[in-house]
């Protein structure tokens, strides 16, 4: 071990002549080779030109005809349909979810009972069967009736005549989705900490103010993102309505048309085009609600706020 006395003092250069308060050489990192990720980039990039040269190339997927009908007004109409059918559905799903899962997380038997018998009968079935079922209900309910019991009638509805399958579709994919919903909803509601019901509870607030003012609001960054999962696959369940049956959304009226051209590898092309636009702009609305109701919850810092933590500390290392 050295002594004290030899050691060289701070500003005095060492044995070597140098300073020895002087910085140290920034270390040149090389980033490591990684020539795997390369060839399977090159792989993907070979079959990816190769699917699309043959897509491009082949005569049975007539390109011709796709965009003919890529900008079709009835197509286009479809696409309105659909998102009609989209919005409406997932608004009687996130009202009638929400309360399912308040239900079920009730000290209520009786409300959690009930919600349970309908999350049982609404995810054990297929969507599809209840949409058929929707679209028979005409024949199941021809008229309906309300009033007093072998007395007089206050209202009366021929459900024959009515041209409902809009409304009929509407209400068969909120309901269902609704089952889903409540899941998502409760699983948020749990995620908050038990300790905010306490306070909530030792601030005199009831039950429902506590779900309502304190739980529903922090669960919001758990309910969000699977929330508009479910509105994506909601906009391509609406293709099942056909069971209804209702024919004017997009997947309807591209069905109409290669009824008659009989061509539906184009028309399903479009189909599939119009779908998938109206998906990406739904995950960009997305992005930016997940965004919004997770500030606050990362402490990892932007490249803003760590330029500015620097240019204090050198501030203050000039003072």
């Amino acid at each position: 071990m050295a002594d004290k006395d030899t050691l060289p003092a701070p500003g005095d250069p060492g044995p070597g002549g140098a300073d020895s308060t002087r910085e140290p050489e920034p270390i040149k990192a090389v980033p490591l080779r990684r020539p795997g990720r390369w060839i399977a980039a090159a792989v993907i990039l070979v079959l990816v030109a190769l699917f699309v040269y043959g897509a491009a190339t082949n005569p049975a997927y007539r390109w011709d005809t796709y965009g003919k009908y890529l900008f079709d007004t009835r197509i286009a109409a479809g696409a309105v349909v659909t998102l009609e059918l989209t919005v409406c559905a997932m608004a009687i799903a996130v009202v009638l979810g929400t309360t399912l899962a308040v239900m079920r997380l009730s000290p209520n038997p009786v409300l959690r009972s009930s919600a349970w018998v309908y999350l049982w009968i609404f995810r054990g079935t297929p969507v599809f069967v209840q949409l058929v079922f929707w679209g028979l209900v005409p024949s199941l309910y021809s008229r309906i009736q309300l009033g007093v019991p072998f007395g007089p009638q206050f209202f009366h509805l021929d459900v024959q005549q009515l041209q409902a399958a809009f409304a009929f579709a509407v209400l068969g994919l909120g309901l269902n989705e609704a089952a889903y919903m409540a899941e998502i909803v409760r699983a948020g509601i749990n995620s908050v900490g038990e300790g905010q019901r306490e306070a909530s509870f030792a601030l005199g607030m009831s039950w429902s103010q506590t779900m309502r003012r304190t739980v529903l609001p922090q669960a919001m960054r758990v309910i969000i993102p699977p929330t508009g999962n479910e509105l994506i696959g909601m906009l391509k369940t609406t293709s099942l309505v056909t069971g209804i049956p209702l024919s004017t959304d997009l997947f309807g009226r591209a069905r109409d048309i290669y009824g008659v051209n009989f061509q539906p590898i184009p028309l399903l092309l479009v189909a599939a085009t119009w779908y998938l636009a109206i998906t990406s702009v739904l995950m960009i609305g997305q992005y930016y609600l997940e965004r919004y109701y997770s500030r606050g919850v990362s402490r990892t810092l932007t490249t803003k706020q760590l330029q500015e933590l620097a240019d204090a500390q050198q501030g203050e290392k000039a003072k």
